[in-house]
């Protein structure tokens, strides 16, 4: 559940197909974001799940894996 909304996200933020978007998919080498698209594709997580990510755990977000851990991390501790 949370790739699928986390993927939905993606595409909007990125303009990609969705078949582009895996859990391995790096989001700046293989989805092409640059800072500013990871920030608002963490934005858009945080509005989304109704959580708030951490600057320093942001900071390690490199593939879309590691954003649904932070993700299932987050909700988690709510």
């Amino acid at each position: 559940m949370e790739f699928e909304k986390l993927r939905d996200i993606i595409v909007e933020v990125l303009n990609v197909d969705e078949t582009e978007v895996t859990m391995e998919s790096t989001f700046i080498d293989d989805l092409g974001a640059d800072s500013l698209d990871v920030f608002q594709i963490i934005m858009g997580i945080e509005e989304e799940f109704d959580i708030e990510i951490p600057n320093e755990e942001a900071e390690k977000i490199v593939t879309v894996g590691d954003a649904v851990e932070q993700i299932k991390k987050a909700v988690s501790e709510q």
